[in-house]
């Protein structure tokens, strides 16, 4: 039998296989569930890819794991919950739950408990995306109210009202596209 040169396999298949896409279920806290949703939805990252980063990193979640506390653990009101996660990610929790004899819920909850702080940096970059939304609102309708007097003033099919057109037409896009962005970060206000 020839020897096959194939260049996928080897030590490239086997990251592929550390890819692969697995369904796992964790008791955790609605605030942990949360998190994770707010994360995904409102900075645009797929959860698996979250889990991937919060969790795949072995020294940390190794540190981590020194510093849980299961009595405290199992005082917090938990739901079950699945999650599509890698099985690289699936691997690593099991390993460093064998290793320290601590739930994979546990390392999860405390794992996720990471995001915390970027959601209250982004929470309070929300605020004053909000206080330069009305800055930006109060300038455009000054370039509306200009538009419409180079109407009165030159007529609409004066080349500059032409090219002024354009400018405000962008702006209005600009606008929609910020105030429904706002829109959907409103779920930050109440975490």
């Amino acid at each position: 039998m020839p020897k096959i040169n194939d260049p996928f396999l080897g030590p490239a298949m086997f990251d592929l296989r550390g890819k692969q896409s697995v369904r796992a279920t964790f008791k955790i806290s609605q605030k942990a569930i949360d998190s994770i949703g707010l994360v995904a939805i409102h900075m645009g990252i797929k959860q698996k890819s979250l889990f991937d980063h919060i969790i795949e990193d072995m020294t940390a979640l190794s540190d981590l794991a020194k510093t849980i506390r299961i009595r405290q653990f199992k005082k917090i009101d938990r739901k079950q919950k699945t999650f599509v996660l890698s099985r690289r990610t699936i691997e690593a929790l099991g390993s460093i739950s064998e290793t320290y004899d601590m739930p994979r819920d546990a390392l999860v909850e405390y794992s996720v408990k990471k995001l915390e702080s970027v959601i209250m940096a982004e929470k309070l970059r929300h605020e004053e995306r909000k206080k330069l939304q009305q800055q930006m609102t109060a300038y455009f309708l000054t370039g509306e109210a200009l538009y419409k007097h180079a109407i009165g003033v030159l007529s609409e099919d004066d080349p500059f009202c032409r090219h002024f057109e354009k400018t405000v037409t962008t702006s209005r896009k600009t606008t929609q596209a910020i105030n429904e962005f706002l829109e959907k970060s409103k779920v930050l206000e109440n975490f």
